[in-house]
């Protein structure tokens, strides 16, 4: 049987997007990049003041969905909580990188080594 590309990848953010009523979102997928996400983002201005700009239009071309947000902005990436940045950043990294988002571990008891799936589908959630 043939599996086709997988280009979507649902995750669970460790904190969670606050919105402006207090409600959280944390489940939310996050599509691979294309070319075009990568290049078009290079022309904004507010990339070149500031190069680290570039991971909020990154991220807001990407994630496709997050909770019951109607729309990923800027303003949605821009007021995430730092933790859920880096999960996002490190996301999008395995998956248009490495192509795929398991991570080896070490149980800290036993010493077992084993690879935990950061994506949300995988068994046992995030």
């Amino acid at each position: 049987m043939e599996v086709g590309l997988r280009t979507e990848y649902p995750f669970t953010l460790p904190r969670g997007y606050v919105d402006e009523s207090g409600q959280v979102h944390r489940d939310g997928v996050m599509r691979l990049a294309t070319a075009r996400d990568e290049i078009t983002p290079q022309t904004d201005a507010r990339v070149r003041q500031n190069p680290a700009y570039l991971t909020v239009l990154l991220l807001e071309r990407t994630v496709t969905s997050l909770g019951h947000v109607s729309t990923v902005d800027t303003f949605v990436i821009e007021n995430l909580f730092a933790s859920d940045l880096a999960f996002l950043q490190d996301l999008y990294r395995r998956i248009n990188q490495d192509g795929r988002t398991e991570v080896a571990v070490d149980c800290p008891s036993c010493g077992h080594s084993f690879a935990v799936d950061v994506a949300a589908d995988a068994p046992g959630g995030s």
